[in-house]
């Protein structure tokens, strides 16, 4: 209970595992499809493949919901016996190509991993779901597509009394201390991240919110240039300077200086490669009397201005700068209330609605993507043309993802 793991990173695995499951199972056919029982038996981690057809579920969920209207009761007996009905015959003719298929297991894989990471998240996500008003036969219902930590979420559902309070704020309030009290009960993150590491390695220590940096990831630093070659032992080393000095390449030592004209040393004994400007020589005097910054003024050509500096390397911020931290996910990084306010002011209520459009925008490799589908196709599908203030508060969160 005491480690912390990050969501955000295992939502990354998440889409790193869809991508290579999906490699693996379109790359010889990239049109081909995938039908109800394959989905079941994609992976031998089956808590993945549930996740899968319960996210399938909720995409048709939304779509009957959008054919009600106010000109048919949909509550009689036999409109709900043929919506069933048809629901059963359109399960047998799932298809799903690799662009619908590959976000829906990446959500499933990233779910997978939050039952262990997250257990009261995980409780309002997959048991809960969307509903203002949870009822225990909805509960019980949903525990059919938990296979990790089954028993421990059905001991809580079973402690539920029917005629007790069944909001759900109280039930979120219950599940804490349920935990609190039983989190011992947990299957360890360990099993798991070995059944899932046969699929793409991983360790648990990849999941850690302070977990070790992968080697990939951190920059390699250049390497140093060699230091210059001593001075003869004849001739009186300077003090040392600054690293940003002339590069010297040595060529065949010269003999001590001696009382000699100047002409008769040859051209050829030193060579000079002058980065930027030439050397000026130092002034004959004796080293040890003269200060230091004197022999940097020397030396060296002049720095310039701090304003100049400033002025050639200062640039004004980008927008994604100004708009915040970067993100990983969208999904992640929409807090419960912003949630809950796209839902009621974007989707018309209609929370299926939304996750679907996250998921898909969380799907998508560009800021540009991400804004034409958002100002394009959802804009005129929910009538945004009133929603200013929140569309521009979506997008700004897609300028953090793409940052």
């Amino acid at each position: 209970m005491n480690d912390k793991y990050s969501l955000v990173k295992c939502a990354h695995y998440g889409r790193r595992l869809a991508a290579r499951l999906c490699d693996q199972h379109f790359g010889s056919q990239p049109t081909a499809t995938l039908d109800g029982p394959a989905i079941l038996k994609l992976t031998p981690v089956r808590q993945l493949n549930l996740l899968v057809v319960r996210q399938l579920l909720g995409q048709w969920q939304a779509e009957t919901a959008r054919l009600r209207s106010p000109y048919f009761n949909f509550e009689t007996a036999p409109v709900q016996a043929a919506l069933a009905q048809f629901m059963n015959v359109l399960s047998r003719h799932i298809s799903l190509s690799r662009a619908a298929f590959e976000p829906l297991l990446a959500q499933a894989a990233a779910d997978t991993l939050g039952i262990v990471a997250d257990p009261a998240g995980s409780f309002q996500r997959l048991l809960l779901g969307s509903t203002e008003s949870p009822t225990l036969a909805g509960l019980r219902d949903n525990l059919r597509y938990l296979d990790i930590d089954k028993a421990f979420f059905q001991g809580f559902v079973d402690s539920l009394s029917t005629s007790g309070d069944l909001s759900r704020d109280f039930l979120e309030h219950r599940f804490e201390l349920y935990h609190a009290a039983n989190y011992k009960a947990h299957q360890p993150m360990q099993r798991l991240v070995t059944e899932l590491s046969a699929l793409l390695p991983l360790t648990t220590a990849d999941l850690l919110e302070d977990g070790p940096v992968s080697a990939s990831s951190v920059p390699v630093a250049p390497p140093l240039a060699a230091p210059p070659a001593p001075a003869p032992a004849s001739v009186a080393a300077p003090e040392p300077v600054p690293v940003a000095v002339p590069t010297f390449v040595a060529a065949p030592t010269p003999p001590p200086p001696v009382a000699a004209p100047v002409a008769a040393v040859a051209p050829e004994a030193l060579k000079i490669v002058v980065p930027t400007a030439p050397v000026r020589p130092l002034p004959n005097v004796d080293s040890a009397s003269v200060p230091l910054h004197e022999k940097l003024k020397a030396s060296q050509s002049p720095a310039p201005a701090l304003a100049e500096t400033l002025r050639a390397t200062t640039a004004p911020a980008s927008l994604a700068e100004r708009a915040g931290p970067k993100v990983e996910t969208l999904r992640e990084a929409i807090s419960i209330n912003q949630r809950f306010s796209f839902i009621n002011e974007l989707f018309g209520g209609e929370n299926m609605d939304y996750h679907a459009a996250i998921q898909h925008l969380d799907s998508l490799p560009t800021a540009d993507q991400a804004r034409a589908y958002v100002t394009g196709d959802l804009s005129q599908r929910y009538d945004w043309s009133r929603k200013e203030e929140h569309v521009n508060k979506l997008l700004k969160l897609i300028e953090r993802k793409f940052a």
